[in-house]
Order: structure tokens, then sequence, then C-alpha cells
């Protein structure tokens, strides 16, 4: 029989949000992947669990997925985790996904932290609606996907750096205008956890004038005043055409 492919999320910051299936799996699996093995060597400590390690980040993933096949395809259970949060987002896990279904291996996705989820519903900006775009191009492609984004509707939410934060807000400002309702979260589910909300100037104002440590999650309220222009055009539109 093959083995199967789970996909298990570990806590963002507080260790108190793994869940109890999280911690059977990764005990009953045959070998783990981890993004970086320092990192997840104390939470395996912390747990109890005692397997096989190895590394599976960004720069061996391709690399190393032929032969994760092959284990799997031989009988072995693996279990793959990030640093924190579910994998594959914004994180090593895709590529590894989409091969083993093209190899009709079984895929399970274990549902559990992702940061993106509380720093949305704790912002108090619309949600039932909602884009995610992870990290903006660093270089390449940033002001194109900006210009694109400086339309939608819906609440966006952005991963970012500490040392890219208020360059990021600055973009902000003049893309979307400095009145754009923000939250931004940082350190989520931790000791230090901060939620900032307000105009895009406001928070940006907040953290010029703050240490910048952590992970941040940048929500951004859509862009209300088009749905108010689209609304006026159709209005006039069907009166133009009444007429």
């Amino acid at each position: 029989m093959e083995g199967k492919l789970y996909i298990v999320p570990t806590p963002i910051g507080n260790l108190e949000d793994m869940t109890f299936r999280a911690i059977r799996i990764l005990k009953e699996v045959d070998l783990i992947l981890a993004e970086d093995t320092r990192t997840s060597a104390p939470l395996l400590k912390h747990f109890g669990v005692d397997k096989r390690v190895f590394a599976h980040h960004q720069h061996n993933e391709h690399k190393a997925t032929a032969e994760i096949i092959k284990f799997l395809k031989e009988g072995q259970n693996i279990a793959l985790i990030s640093d924190a949060g579910t994998p594959a987002i914004s994180d090593p896990g895709f590529f590894l996904v989409r091969e083993a279904l093209k190899n009709e291996i079984e895929v399970t996705c274990l549902p559990g932290a992702t940061a993106f989820v509380p720093a949305l519903v704790n912002s108090g900006l619309p949600n039932d609606q909602f884009v995610f775009e992870g990290f903006l191009p660093v270089k390449k492609g940033r002001q194109t996907r900006l210009k694109q984004l400086a339309a939608e509707e819906r609440t966006m939410i952005f991963y970012e750096s500490p040392h890219r934060l208020l360059k990021t807000l600055t973009e902000f400002a003049e893309f979307f205008g400095e009145d754009r309702q923000v939250s931004v979260s940082r350190e989520l589910s931790k000791v230090y956890e901060e939620n900032v909300r307000g105009t895009v100037m406001e928070v940006k104002s907040h953290f010029e004038n703050n240490i910048l440590k952590g992970e941040f999650v940048i929500c951004v309220g859509g862009n209300e005043h088009k749905d108010k222009r689209a609304k006026n055009k159709d209005k006039y539109s069907t009166k133009e055409d009444n007429d």
C-alpha cells in the first residue's frame, strides 16, 4: 500500500494552539519534513515527538520531491510542517502536494493555525469576502500589482516583514489613498501581540514611533468609492435608457 502525505499546521506562536490530532499524526508518521529542522526541533521535543526529520524548504523542494514521492509509493507516511502556521500558505508545500496528487498519492491537510485568519477576524474590516495576497513582489511587478489592487473592493490581506513594513504602508497610502482603513497585526497569539487599526497614515505613524519586531499581517479595506461610482453609473445609465 502507498503511504499518505499529511500537511500539519503548527502554532504561529502560542504552543497551546497545537491540536491533539496534529500531535498524534506527527507521532504516527514514518518521517517528518520540516522547513527548518532547527526551528522545529524544540516544538517536536515539547510534544514528545521522536521521529526522523528532514529539511524541506524553498531551496531544495524541487530536487527533494522526487525522492519523497518514492518514499510515499513505498508505503511510508510523511508529515510536512513549516516553521509556523499551515504549510503552503506563503511557505513551501504547494509543489510537493501537487506532485503527490499527480502520482495519485492521498493528501490530507489538517485544520490549524494560519496567521491571516485571526488578523482578518479581529481587524473589524468586512470578512464575508476577501482576497489573500501574501507577500507582495519585492521589486519586479510590485507597482503593477499595487495599481491593480487599488480598485479591489474586497478586503485584502498581506504578509510583510519588519524591515519593509513602513515602505509598504507608504505605498498603500500612495496607491490606495491615505484615508484607506487598515489593520496591522504582529506577534499574533504571543505575549506581545499587537493590533493597530486606523487609516493608512495613522497606522504608519504608530509604527514609525515603535520598534518593529515580529511577523506582520496587514488587512486593507476594499475600495468603497469604486463601488459607489459603479452604482451611480448604473443609476444614470438606467435613467438614460428610460429616456
